[in-house]
């Protein structure tokens, strides 16, 4: 379904533009559109004036793609919040992509329901940002990803028409899954503008079991662990991250949901295998204690404003996750890691020097990083001028430009940004 978009909407003067410089460029302006139909007309005056646009959510997962080669104009998604067509019945939602993940969790919350998306700064980030940046979380290993829950999208592109695909049925076999295309595109084919999800029915018990050790029990504490990975719904070695959960030492966070009977049973599991270990403390935290405290475990994914540090994301092995965690923290002493048992993410943070030099200082890092881990891509750094965010582009990266070219001749979406310099 393809309509054409008719309204332009006005640009804001008022409004500073500063919290959308992206490295050292700053637009000329920024518009915010209030719903599909002006998101479209704004692309289009663009694309006609060969204006580059990038689009803003909430702006948590910006520092997680390189800055743009160009940029004249921000399209802010702040005012498309509206919630369509949710049918708790049904378990399907339509959600404006401006409608940041801790609103719409709030709610589905109100009919027992919600949707893992698992976004760092959940009050600040927006729906649309979190597909765009194809940012997937701990919870994925049960409940699947962000992309796999979605059912519907529109998008405006880059030429000013709106571009609907799916609908708000689970099961939708009508013609090719484009929808999922833009989900990780960074906003380089076009701006998501309304996503329509699965939603799923809230657990009974949410429970947060927090088990600190000892360096020298780490070796049997994280095989023991393993052992019973396929309970919890998130399972974490944390170093370092103080701000993630209760603060102390290396920590094993374990996220459980479920039945009552399903978690008390999993928590009895999961404190006999560390108790064999040599574990005796175990902290459970619970209901809203244990989503805050989970929260904070996201939040540490990515850096605040104002921060200096360099945050990189590896996917690999469950299997392996601590193992590559451990050689990053012995090659570079002031690394903090995050090794995810049941996803086989490894997350990497180094606090950046405050100094001038810090563009090189956060460079090096990445490049150390990398050594280690091998492929790997940035979350946030807060240098102005850091090392490519993608690191060495894919084989499919030429596939990856005809796309792009079908989808914005003009190269006015985000230029620059994607892997590849797309």
């Amino acid at each position: 379904m393809i309509a054409k978009g008719t309204r332009t909407p006005r640009a804001r003067k008022k409004v500073s533009l500063n919290a959308y410089a992206l490295g050292e460029l700053m637009p000329a302006r920024l518009v915010e559109p209030v719903d599909a139909a002006e998101a479209a007309a704004a692309l289009r005056a663009a694309n006609d004036a060969g204006e580059a646009v990038v689009v803003f959510g909430g702006g948590t997962l910006q520092r997680a793609a390189n800055a743009p080669s160009r940029y004249d104009v921000a399209l802010s998604t702040k005012r498309l919040t509206a919630l369509h067509d949710y049918d708790p019945r049904d378990l399907t939602a339509g959600v404006g992509a401006g409608m940041t993940v801790a609103e719409l969790q709030r709610a589905l919350a109100q009919h027992r329901q919600f949707l893992p998306l698992d976004a760092p700064l959940a009050q600040q980030a927006t729906v649309g940002g979190t597909l765009a940046a194809g940012w997937a979380g701990p919870r994925r290993a049960a409940y699947g990803r962000p992309r796999d829950l979605l059912i519907g999208t529109t998008v405006a592109l880059a030429n000013g028409t709106l571009a609907s695909s799916g609908g708000m049925v689970v099961k939708n076999v009508t013609g090719y899954d484009m929808g999922k295309l833009y989900v990780g595109s960074h906003g380089t084919l076009g701006a998501i503008v309304r996503a329509n999800f699965k939603v799923l029915p809230a657990p009974a018990v949410r429970r947060l079991a927090i088990a600190p050790f000892d360096e020298e029990l780490r070796e049997r504490a994280l095989a023991h662990a393993i052992d019973v990975a396929h309970e919890p719904v998130a399972l974490l070695a944390i170093d370092g991250f103080r701000e993630a959960g209760p603060p102390g030492g290396p920590r094993l966070v374990a996220l459980l949901e479920g039945s009552e009977a399903v978690v008390d049973r999993a928590t009895r599991e999961l404190r006999s295998a560390l108790g064999a270990a040599g574990i005796a403390e175990t902290r459970l935290l619970d209901g809203d204690d244990a989503a805050r405290a989970f929260q904070s475990v996201l939040d540490a994914y990515v850096a605040r404003d104002g921060e200096t540090s360099l945050t990189l994301l590896a996917r690999g092995l469950p299997s392996e996750a601590a193992a590559r965690a451990q050689r990053v923290r012995t090659a570079i002493r002031r690394a903090e890691t995050i090794a995810d048992l049941r996803t086989g993410d490894v997350v990497v943070r180094v606090r950046e020097n405050a100094a001038p030099s810090a563009d090189d200082d956060a460079a090096a890092l990445d490049r150390a990083v990398r050594d280690v881990l091998g492929h790997a891509s940035v979350l946030s750094s807060g240098a102005a001028t850091r090392a490519d965010a993608w690191g060495e582009a894919p084989a499919t990266v030429t596939t990856i430009r005809a796309i792009k070219a079908q989808f914005d001749p003009q190269g006015v979406l985000a230029p620059g940004r994607f892997v590849g310099g797309i």
